[in-house]
């Protein structure tokens, strides 16, 4: 029987807290940069996007160390952190958002930049000329228009970070009850003998938590995409 015991079901916990505080935490921020790099030219545009863009090719256990570094209890991100809220976040579940909010960035932004640049700016050059200030048409044609690919990209996102291993388990560890989500838990079963079927249990549910969010981010997009063209007919 496919029963659950208390540490597969507390890493699946887990997994499912620090993705969606990942995309949370990176939403915002995502819509924005992306928007800048799709429709702005300013100095440094260039290195904005390969920063943006980096985690994707450099080995997330450099993106971990760099964090571990920045974040860690004496680093500057980790004092500043500390005179802030009085604690760091290195070696804690919040630590792993950081860690997997990094991871997600790139694919959520890529998915939104290339959603927005699909909007058609004489659809906003228009609303200029009927008055419209850049916020009112950012918030009334771009955005609206550029919601399928929100939606794809928010997914995308949500699915990296249930993947997320190099840079959470360099950054925070591997801490049961704390930071040790689905894929590391899977990754300390795999190390320990006599195991094989709690790990083939986690292997099925990562699989299924992927199949499902692909599913959501079809659908979603899809129903976005079919309302848009409602609306323009």
């Amino acid at each position: 029987m496919f029963e659950l015991t208390s540490f597969e079901t507390e890493a699946l916990y887990l997994s499912l807290k620090i993705s969606l505080w990942a995309v949370a935490a990176g939403l915002i921020p995502g819509i924005g940069i992306a928007y800048l790099l799709a429709r702005k030219s300013f100095p440094g545009k260039l290195l904005l996007d390969g920063l943006v863009h980096i985690p994707l090719v450099i080995p997330p256990v450099v993106t971990g160390y760099i964090l571990l570094i920045v974040f860690n209890d004496n680093g500057p991100g980790g004092k500043l952190l500390t005179s802030i809220f009085g604690t760091g976040i290195a070696f804690s579940w919040r630590g792993a958002v950081l860690a997997s909010a990094v991871m997600a960035f790139p694919l959520l932004v890529r998915s939104v930049r290339l959603s927005i640049e699909s909007v058609d700016k004489g659809l906003e050059e228009a609303s200029r000329t009927l008055g419209a200030g850049r916020l009112r048409v950012f918030f009334t044609i771009t955005l609206p228009l550029s919601v399928p690919g929100v939606i794809t990209g928010t997914v995308l996102a949500f699915a990296r970070s249930l993947g997320e291993f190099g840079a959470t388990i360099t950054f925070v560890s591997n801490i049961p009850g704390e930071t040790s989500t689905l894929p590391l838990a899977l990754f300390n079963l795999t190390q320990t003998p006599g195991t094989e079927y709690e790990a083939m249990k986690l292997c099925i549910i990562s699989i299924l938590l992927a199949l499902i969010a692909i599913a959501a981010s079809e659908f979603f997009s899809r129903r976005a995409a079919s309302r848009l063209r409602g609306d323009n007919a």
